[in-house]
């Protein structure tokens, strides 16, 4: 259903990259989710009252709190979807994750009002009964979640949303959480057991797990997560393509999320300082149109000029990343120069290592200095320890 109102509502619906179609996509699985969700708590709540189960009256309420969390997401898409402005000059492509994490509290705040019901229902338990009309109710409802979970999931997929992945995964837990509902309330009808009470809990726990996901879904990107891996892949083989125009190597990538399609990436790009500047400043500028266009972001590139034919700066080079090689775990260093004097000469480089290192920054220093120094005594190093933003 929704890929075909997809293709009657949504224009170009297949390029999935334009920022107007991602908003679209959103705002549409937000109002299919306002409907359904609102169709499966009236079912619910009719079912719940006359069977007198609180389990299933719970689990109406908890598709209740799921219509508001469509109507939050598809709010969410819409306000993201605006231009920027004075005030916020990267856009607001952020408030999808903002909306996302609204969700996942409203998703807790639910579940912890199903559990405080569902431990009333334990202490004063009462007969729960079931028509074949209820059993209905609730098998059309696990097929009805199942549903929605393969297109929020689906859709997330095709345009990369947290906010729609942590809505497939609450629909994946109303799943599970309804079968239990079902279960409990089939086994109670031939046994006679009063487990009403303690199926809410188990779908109060349900629900829990599920706004925890959709909150870790949504807080990361927030406070800033690396990029994935395949989006840096890309960008080191685009620029990496342009060897044979002069570039080098590249280093201290950094890439900033502003929301989806509102990506801005810096990057150091190393040329040979004895090239032509001008031949290479048009080079950078073609490098950064292409990542522009193929990427869908906005990219800066700095240009490290590096000495490539000094024999003196390469020989001692080579003696250096054998040191930075042989330290524990992906260590690399970059921007390598020298400044000889009189007395010493000054090694000066960048070195680059994971967080969480083995080692302290002033650990690293100093090691690599001692090590420097049984090459030569004359030789003092002027080390700048950096993090791999994107690693």
């Amino acid at each position: 259903m929704v890929s075909l109102l997809a293709k009657l509502l949504i224009k170009d619906y297949e390029d999935t990259s334009n920022t107007r179609v991602r908003q679209s996509y959103g705002m549409l699985c937000g109002a299919v989710g306002i409907f359904l969700n609102i169709l499966l708590f009236a079912g619910k709540a009719l079912a719940g009252f006359f069977s007198g189960s609180i389990a299933i009256t719970a689990d109406a309420f908890n598709n209740l709190s799921d219509a508001g969390s469509s109507v939050v997401t598809l709010a969410g898409f819409k306000m993201a979807g605006q231009k920027p402005d004075s005030d916020h000059p990267f856009g607001h492509g952020r408030i999808e994750y903002v909306s996302g994490l609204v969700v996942a509290m409203l998703i807790l705040l639910m579940a912890f009002e199903l559990l405080k019901t569902s431990v009333g229902k334990i202490i004063h338990p009462t007969q729960v009964s079931a028509s074949p009309l209820i059993i209905a109710i609730l098998a059309v409802s696990i097929l009805v979640k199942c549903y929605m979970a393969f297109y929020n999931g689906a859709i997330s997929k095709k345009i990369n949303s947290a906010a729609m992945d942590a809505t497939a995964k609450d629909s994946l837990s109303d799943t599970i959480s309804t079968f239990a509902v079902l279960g409990s309330t089939l086994l109670a009808q031939a046994t006679g057991l009063m487990i009403d009470g303690y199926c809410g809990v188990l779908v109060a726990l349900f629900v829990f797990w599920a706004g925890i996901e959709a909150g870790k879904e949504t807080i990361s990107p927030l406070l800033g997560q690396p990029p994935e891996p395949e989006f840096v892949e890309r960008i080191e083989q685009i620029i990496m393509e342009y060897q044979e125009q002069g570039v080098i190597g590249i280093h201290d990538l950094v890439v900033h999320n502003y929301g989806p399609g509102r990506v801005m990436l810096s990057v150091h790009v190393e040329v040979p300082s004895s090239g032509d500047i001008l031949a290479l400043h048009d080079m950078v500028d073609t490098i950064e149109h292409r990542l522009a266009k193929e990427l869908n972001c906005s990219a800066v590139i700095h240009m490290d000029p590096v000495c490539v034919d000094d024999e003196l700066t390469n020989a001692i080079k080579e003696k250096v990343a054998v040191i930075v090689e042989a330290m524990e775990g992906e260590v690399s260093f970059h921007d390598f120069r020298i400044v000889s004097g009189p007395t010493h000469t000054n090694l000066i480089f960048d070195v680059v290592v994971p967080y969480n290192y083995v080692m302290t920054d002033s650990e690293i220093e100093t090691y690599i200095q001692e090590k420097v120094k049984e090459i030569d005594e004359n030789y003092f190093t002027v080390v700048e320890v950096d993090k791999a933003y994107c690693g």
